[in-house]
């Protein structure tokens, strides 16, 4: 793209307006360090996102220490009003929301606009839980003493959220961060940025109180690391790659903060031979190409017991072969983009190992070539466990297909790597079923089906796939502290 194209700073017509959001108000350019964002699908400049200078994360952190001394305070009740209506305004804006998530992030428009309503639940169930954060009274050993324990806030947290899920990533952090009563700085991904933007304008228009909510842009390296070191700051959550995530772990661990940590994995998904065959290729392919394989807990191991293989491979190759590709906000498109250029190159990267490893490409394996960052959906089969595909998660629409024998040697190599994040076993057998869920080591199983990151659910990962669990009755717990109270 020539240097006039990415200097362009008038917006994409309908495209959010892009700006940093603090102490309750939102802040443009003026001025600032701006860089482009590009729609994926076809390398368009859609706007400039303004980068925050070291006055305005001064700014945030102080406007959020200072809104932390009255809303921690706050009646559940009111911080649960807050939500609700969060919930509600998403619901209505979620078309508008997910196009400028198609125009920025590239995934398929239903799968866009399906993001930010399902997104509105997490906001109603936080809602709901903010208001059953509950203590307890401890029987004292005299008669005379009282004892509790008070379970409150921790205090301002930052948060960091990634570009594949933009709306759901950081609503998740700000329902959990804000219902417990602390106040958040957060920090998106700067290639998606439309998402959290509109989400500072939910909170906003919902009546969250000036400074509880901040969100700023820049250089990530440079806004974490001020961040988790400035003594404000009490609790980081993180959700991204796993050697960035063990970085800002170590830094967060070197000033004692807090920390919530999920990372990448790379997902076994085990299919035993009396599974419904048919089913479970065609759900599987599906699940494995949803936001063109860029999804954190997308299948991306295919295990096959040996009597089943070659039924499972024909379906799961026809249903991959039928996939629509194109741009996200065209019609009748079933995977868009990959989010950045440099994805198409890592694809490749992954092609070109899986043949030097006697691995055939069955299906797709190359760029599409067309304007944007289009990369076929693609079938590996005949990989050792050595390749690079079975041991490092592609975050991309590349599946290997390899057969098993025996259900232990199975789990073995699910369990051989350092990934814990979720899980896939497909199988009609309850005993099967349950060896299964034991014997993984993931935070997340699904058997038979995709039923992980719901409101009510706990999300989160084991081993190098991370630390503490967002949603479910799990969900308050990295953003409270625990204080004991004995009184004579």
């Amino acid at each position: 793209m020539s240097g006039t194209a990415v200097a362009e700073s008038k917006p994409a017509t309908g495209y959010e307006t892009l700006a940093l959001y603090i102490d309750g108000g939102f802040i443009g350019a003026d001025g600032r360090k701006t860089e482009p964002v590009l729609n994926p699908a076809s390398g368009e400049v859609l706007a400039q996102l303004p980068h925050a200078a070291r006055e305005d994360l001064d700014r945030a952190l102080a406007a959020a220490q200072r809104a932390f001394t009255t809303w921690s305070r706050t009646s559940p009740l009111e911080r649960s009003a807050v939500l609700r209506k969060v919930a509600e305004l998403a619901r209505a804006r979620a078309d508008a929301i997910g196009r400028n998530i198609t125009l920025d992030q590239g995934k398929p428009l239903a799968e866009s606009v399906g993001e930010v309503n399902v997104c509105a639940e997490h906001a109603e169930w936080h809602a709901e839980e903010c208001r059953r954060i509950y203590g307890r009274v401890i029987p004292p050993r005299r008669a005379d003493v009282r004892q509790m324990v008070l379970r409150e806030p921790v205090g301002v947290c930052v948060a960091f959220t990634p570009w594949n899920f933009p709306f759901n990533q950081a609503i998740r952090k700000m329902v959990a961060a804000l219902g417990s009563g602390c106040t958040l700085v957060i920090k998106g991904p700067e290639t998606a940025p439309s998402a959290v933007v509109a989400l500072a304008r939910l909170f906003h228009d919902a009546g969250l109180p000036a400074g509880c909510l901040n969100l700023v842009w820049g250089v990530p390296s440079q806004i974490s690391e001020y961040l988790i070191k400035s003594p404000i700051v009490r609790k980081v959550s993180f959700t991204g790659s796993i050697p960035v995530g063990k970085q800002l772990a170590a830094l967060a661990g070197a000033h004692m903060k807090r920390g919530t940590w999920e990372l990448g994995g790379h997902s076994p998904v085990l299919v035993f031979d009396d599974a419904n065959v048919e089913q479970a290729a065609t759900t599987l392919a599906r699940l494995k190409l949803r936001n063109a394989g860029q999804v954190c807990v997308s299948p991306s191991r295919f295990y096959v017991q040996s009597k089943i293989y070659d039924r499972f491979a024909a379906r799961f190759i026809e249903t991959i072969k039928s996939v629509n590709v194109g741009n996200g906000l065209e019609k009748g498109t079933q995977m868009g983009p990959l989010a950045h250029a440099r994805r198409v190159d890592v694809m490749e990267a992954f092609v070109d190992d899986a043949r030097s490893h006697g691995g055939e490409i069955v299906f797709g394996g190359a760029r599409i070539k067309s304007p944007g960052n289009f990369f076929s959906p693609t079938v590996v089969t005949g990989l050792p466990d050595t390749a690079k595909l079975m041991t490092e998660e592609p975050f991309g629409p590349i599946a290997p297909l390899v057969p098993f024998t025996e259900p232990e040697d199975a789990v073995r190599r699910a369990n051989s790597l350092p990934y814990g994040l979720s899980s896939y076993v497909f199988t009609e057998s309850l005993k099967t079923a349950t060896y299964a869920a034991n014997a993984l080591e993931a935070g997340m199983v699904n058997i038979n089906h995709f039923g992980s990151a719901l409101s009510e659910t706990p999300f989160g990962g084991v081993k190098e796939s991370g630390i503490g669990s967002e949603g479910g009755t799990e969900t308050f717990d990295g953003y409270l502290v625990t204080k004991f109270v004995t009184q004579c």
